[in-house]
């Protein structure tokens, strides 16, 4: 494993194409969670992926904890992977057409997630959050809804709300461009806090038209809910009869192949999805009871449509990432996964290393803070610019994390017993150097 190591200053051809996109796009990247900006550095620029591997385009190679996100569970291009997609695209690369494999895809969703009755696909998570809140509010004829603190539901306008001053008020606007009005029926509460929830839908008894959460938060880090807290959003989505719908665009097919549903024994009403069932392939879906879903066009009145959706590649893609899933996939990455993060912790305790470690199923990630993280405001008591330093430790070691300690990071089954091995020499190194 000793190739991996590298000199992150030796990145000459990343800085010149860097500063190239810079001048044609804004931050020259084409999404901000590519920038680095918080890890003190510029981004690479990636040349070619395969397994576990990346590398830069000045030829340095990296165990990628990264994984597209989290959507590419089988690593870069497995061999069946890649042939399938191949096939597809001898094919045609769309056809804005129904097509023969759509319908396995949603056969195939369906029988994993007992929650979702029927389907529909669209191009991105974004839009299948758009959908099911557009769903959510046509079932109920009502308005309002609420989302909690940590939990990204894309960049949808309605969903890029903050929380404003006091308990269970109307959000404010969370990005420029975005009117007071978008997001005045957003309401923002804390994750794992039942009580304030029970008191919003209180308050507002019989406007509430869906609860919109991460199972287990992804983009604040990995925070995981309480025992009683999923359990607690169901019966009260049952009792106000409002939409319950779970965000599952990461930990679907990710933490199980009923997602985190399954693992909690939590029937939502509508599902999103993204990432893994498209491969690494741009892809989402919005699921749940046929009753909702027969609520859009063309069968009834909730318009949603796409050019691509269900674009003949990414459904092949996401086909052959699905069919590879068997239950020892999950042990195994489970298994890996706790491995990694038990000696992290063993390694801290060692040497007296405040930090979090944080995982569920194949996530991770790691706080600096004393402080135990179990939902956003405890999140952002991490101390970034420490962050900062281990992850440039860790890059110069040929070890690719997420740019920032508030994404999750995502073991693939490409990775093997040696490279976590190796992962934590260079953990050990890297922290004793901050």
């Amino acid at each position: 494993m000793q190739e991996l190591l590298i000199n992150i200053k030796n990145a000459n051809k990343s800085q010149e194409l860097y500063k190239k996109a810079c001048e044609l796009m804004p931050g020259g990247v084409n999404s901000p969670v590519r920038s680095f900006k918080a890890v003190e550095l510029e981004p690479l620029f990636i040349s070619k992926a395969k397994g576990q591997y990346l590398w830069d385009v000045d030829q340095n190679k990296y165990l990628d904890f990264v994984g597209s996100w989290g959507a590419l569970i089988h690593g870069h291009i497995p061999d069946s992977i890649q042939e399938a997609v191949q096939n597809a695209l001898a094919k045609g690369t769309s056809f804005g057409a129904p097509h023969e494999d759509e319908i396995e895809l949603a056969q195939i969703i369906t029988e994993s997630f007992p929650s979702i009755k029927k389907i529909r696909l669209v191009n991105s998570g974004t839009e299948a959050i758009m959908t099911a809140i557009r769903l959510s509010r046509a079932y109920t004829k009502r308005n309002k809804i609420i989302k909690f603190s940590g939990c990204y539901h894309g960049h949808a306008d309605v969903v890029l709300s903050m929380s404003s001053s006091g308990i269970s008020t109307l959000g404010l606007p969370g990005s420029a461009g975005i009117t007071k009005n978008t997001v005045s029926e957003t309401i923002t509460l804390p994750f794992n806090d039942i009580s304030t929830t029970e008191i919003t839908l209180s308050k507002y008894p019989k406007e509430i038209a869906a609860i919109l959460v991460e199972p287990v938060i992804g983009n604040c880090g990995v925070i995981p809910p309480s025992t009683a807290f999923l359990k607690a959003l169901k019966e009260l989505a049952t009792k106000h009869k409002c939409v319950l719908i779970f965000d599952e665009v990461i930990t679907g097919f990710r933490l199980a192949k009923g997602g985190a549903q399954a693992i909690y024994d939590i029937m939502p009403d509508l599902t999103t999805l993204g990432k893994i069932i498209g491969g690494g392939m741009p892809i989402g879906a919005v699921g749940g009871k046929k009753e909702i879903m027969d609520l859009l066009a063309p069968i009834g009145p909730v318009y949603q449509a796409g050019t691509l959706s269900g674009n003949p590649i990414s459904v092949a893609c996401g086909l052959a990432t699905i069919k590879l899933l068997k239950d020892e996939t999950y042990i195994y990455l489970e298994n890996m996964t706790e491995h990694l993060c038990k000696e992290i912790k063993k390694i801290n305790e060692e040497n007296n290393i405040k930090a979090q470690v944080n995982n569920i199923g194949s996530m991770f990630s790691i706080f600096f803070t004393d402080t135990k993280v179990c939902d956003y405001t405890t999140a952002k008591k991490s101390n970034t610019q420490k962050f900062a330093k281990f992850f440039q430790n860790m890059l110069s070691q040929g070890i690719y994390l997420a740019p920032s300690q508030f994404e999750a990071n995502f073991i693939s089954t490409a990775f093997k017993e040696e490279d976590i091995n190796y992962t934590l020499e260079a953990y050990k190194k890297s922290i004793l150097e901050i």
